[in-house]
Order: C-alpha cells, then sequence, then structure tokens
C-alpha cells in the first residue's frame, strides 16, 4: 500500500508536468504569430500539426501499454516530452515549426494516455478513485505554466521562458519516474487485433467527451490572442486567461470525487455543463479583459469534471472492453483540445473570437441534455458509487 501511495504521488507529478507543457504552449502563441510573421489560418494549422502528432501517438501508445506496460510508455513518452516547448521556441521557420509542434503533440499525447493508464492501476491498487484529483494537478501545471509564461515572456524573452520551462519539466519529472507503479503484468492480450468497440454508446459518450474539451482547446490556444487583440490586454493580462481557466478546473477537480460520489455522475455532469454554458456565453460577450478571465475561470469550474466522469463513463460501459472503450473516448474527446483548435482559428479570423466562445457555449448545453448517458459513471470499479449520505 505505500508503494501504491508512492506511486499515486508520482503519477500526480507526470499530470503536473503535462499541464505544465502545455499551459507554457499557451502563452508562447501570440508570439509564434508574430515571430514567423503568418496569420490566424496559418497559426491555426501550425496548431493543428500539434493535435494530429497527439493523435498518430495515442495508438502507438496504446499498444506501447500492452507490451510494456504504463510505466515504461511514462518514462520514455514524459522525458522526451519536456524538450518539445524548447524546440518550438528554437524552430526559424514555418516548415520546422510544423516538425516540431507534431513531435510535441505526439510525446505529449503519448504521455497523457499513458498516465491515465498508470492512475488507473494507482485507482486499483489504492482501492479508490484518483482520476479527477489527478486531473486537478493536470490544470494545476497549466495554470502555472500559462500564468507565468506571458510574465516571464515579456521580462526576459521566449527563448529564456522555454529554457526555464524545460529545466522544470525535466527535474520534476526525472523526480517521480521511479516511483510510479506498474501493473502485475501487460496485459498484450487486448492488443494483439485492433477492432473499434461495437456499442453504439462509446461514440455518443465520445460526443460528450468531444463537447467537453472543445472548451479546453479554445481557452488553451486562442484566449490569449482573444483578449490582446480584441479585449486589449497586454502579454502578460493575456496569459492569465488560461491560466484562470486551469486554476479554477484545478480546484474544482480536487473536489470532483467527493461531488460525483455525493451527488452521482449524471447529475454532476448536467450542473457543470450548464455552469460552463453561462461561463463561455458571457467571456463572449465581456468588453473588458478581466470580465473575460473570470468568465473563463467561471467556466472551468464547470468543465472541470465533465471529462473525468466521460472516461468513467467509457471505462466501464457494459458487455465493451474497457480498453477499448476508452481508447475510442480518448480519441475522440482529445480532437476537442487538439484539432478542433485549427477550425476555430480560422473561423476567429474570419469573424473574430467572440462569436467562437458563444457557438462553444451551445456545445455544452448539448451535453447536457445528452448527460443521461453518464449513467456508468455512477459505478467506481464495477460497483455502485456510494449513496447520498
Amino acid at each position: 500500500m505505500a508503494k501504491a501511495r508512492r506511486g499515486r504521488r508520482a503519477v500526480a507529478a507526470m499530470f503536473l508536468v503535462n499541464g505544465f507543457l502545455i499551459g507554457s504552449w499557451a502563452p508562447q502563441i501570440p508570439v509564434t504569430l508574430a515571430r514567423l510573421e503568418i496569420t490566424e489560418f496559418t497559426l491555426g494549422l501550425l496548431i493543428l500539426t500539434f493535435g494530429l502528432g497527439a493523435l498518430v501517438a495515442m495508438p502507438t501508445c496504446g499498444y506501447l501499454i500492452g507490451r510494456f506496460g504504463s510505466r515504461w510508455t511514462v518514462r520514455v513518452f514524459g522525458v522526451v516530452s519536456c524538450f518539445g516547448l524548447l524546440a518550438v521556441a528554437l524552430s526559424p521557420g514555418i516548415v520546422a515549426a510544423g516538425i516540431t509542434l507534431f513531435l510535441f503533440g505526439g510525446f505529449i499525447g503519448g504521455m497523457d494516455v499513458a498516465m491515465n493508464a498508470n492512475a488507473v492501476e494507482v485507482e486499483k491498487q489504492l482501492r479508490r478513485a484518483i482520476m479527477s484529483s489527478s486531473h486537478g494537478f493536470w490544470s494545476v501545471g497549466g495554470f502555472i505554466g500559462g500564468g507565468a509564461g506571458g510574465t516571464l515572456i515579456e521580462a526576459q524573452g521566449y527563448l529564456f521562458h522555454a529554457g526555464v520551462v524545460t529545466a522544470a519539466a525535466l527535474i520534476v519529472t526525472l523526480a517521480g519516474l521511479s516511483f510510479l507503479v506498474t501493473e502485475p503484468r501487460p496485459e498484450a492480450h487486448e492488443v494483439r487485433r485492433f477492432a473499434l468497440p461495437r456499442n453504439p454508446t462509446v461514440y455518443l459518450v465520445g460526443l460528450i467527451a468531444l463537447f467537453s474539451m472543445i472548451p479546453e482547446g479554445a481557452v488553451l490556444d486562442w484566449a490569449a490572442l482573444y483578449l490582446r487583440q480584441e479585449r486589449g490586454a497586454d502579454l502578460a493580462t493575456a496569459g492569465f486567461g488560461f491560466a484562470a481557466f486551469s486554476g479554477a478546473m484545478a480546484l474544482m477537480r480536487f473536489a470532483g470525487d467527493r461531488v460525483r460520489n455525493r451527488f452521482g455522475a449524471v447529475a454532476t455532469l448536467r450542473v457543470s455543463s450548464l455552469i460552463a454554458a453561462a461561463g463561455m456565453f458571457v467571456a463572449g460577450f465581456a468588453t473588458e479583459p478581466w470580465l473575460a478571465i473570470a468568465a473563463f475561470a467561471f467556466a472551468g469550474l464547470g468543465i472541470a469534471n465533465m471529462v473525468p466522469i466521460a472516461f468513467s463513463a467509457a471505462g466501464n460501459q457494459p458487455g465493451t472492453s474497457s480498453g477499448a472503450s476508452l481508447s475510442t473516448v480518448t480519441l475522440m474527446g482529445y480532437s476537442g483540445i487538439l484539432v478542433a483548435p485549427s477550425g476555430i482559428g480560422y473561423v476567429g479570423e474570419h469573424v473574430g473570437f467572440a462569436p467562437v466562445y458563444v457557438a462553444v457555449s451551445a456545445l455544452l448545453v448539448v451535453v447536457c441534455l445528452m448527460a443521461g448517458l453518464a449513467r456508468s459513471a455512477e459505478f467506481t470499479h464495477g460497483e455502485p458509487a456510494q449513496p447520498p449520505a
């Protein structure tokens, strides 16, 4: 049990680093736009390469987990991911930036799948849920990376910032790697042949994950540019858009397991989606930067537990392999944070980002209407969650 508790802290560190690296990329986006002298549409295509890299790596990472275990996979992808932002910052042109973003996205995406798989193993060994709080550490990392990034870039430059991020991420990663838990034995039988789930509910849950993660991508990749170009914020203030969003998500995610056990997954998802929709709606109509930042934070409170609930619902679908269901829903969900932002950039270039955030709020209302599909998340490790006290 002591080993599992150390493993819980170690996997939390991996979530923290992954969120920190992605959060640190957010304030680099406006700099990349100016440095490479490109349009929002071209920047959107570059961001798309980041997402494509992640989506290509995720199935590969799933095979590696089945072959070698999640601990080995986290180690490889985690260490290499630390150098991704620095490589992007050193890219001298569009082609080099596209290649490095593809690789950066691939290693970040692979690390994400592996650390989630490792968190599942920790849950099994501890016999209690830790998924929401693990994602909470991801949000803390995003908060630190996004909040400090803009200020550091403004004070010391984007290359100095990328170097500091690389060093900090590498130190934390190396400190935690040796304490990660490992599965009793890699489940190689699950990866002999690829097969899509036949249960249609899996794909509907995937839509919930997709509509829940599109707002994350919209805030991660475009909030800083929206605040700077359309709301007149300086670079340091613009970086607080994603930071406030991530900070609010972190606070709520640390309470997420208790909230879900108290009120149930369906009710939590329904209320959360409406809170998130209200926040995004206000962010789109806000005329002052700090009002928009506050609205992003409010939306983060709602979005916080939506993705963990969707993942739990996928992993507990009756009559379907949990691995196949979870990988499918993960792939669909991460399309929202990794691929959809490129389309958002195209729309934002032509009509502005304010209408985008209003439209995103409509997707969150759809999640509210689909919340009943998450009923399988009322269970933890195959047993009903504790009823309300």
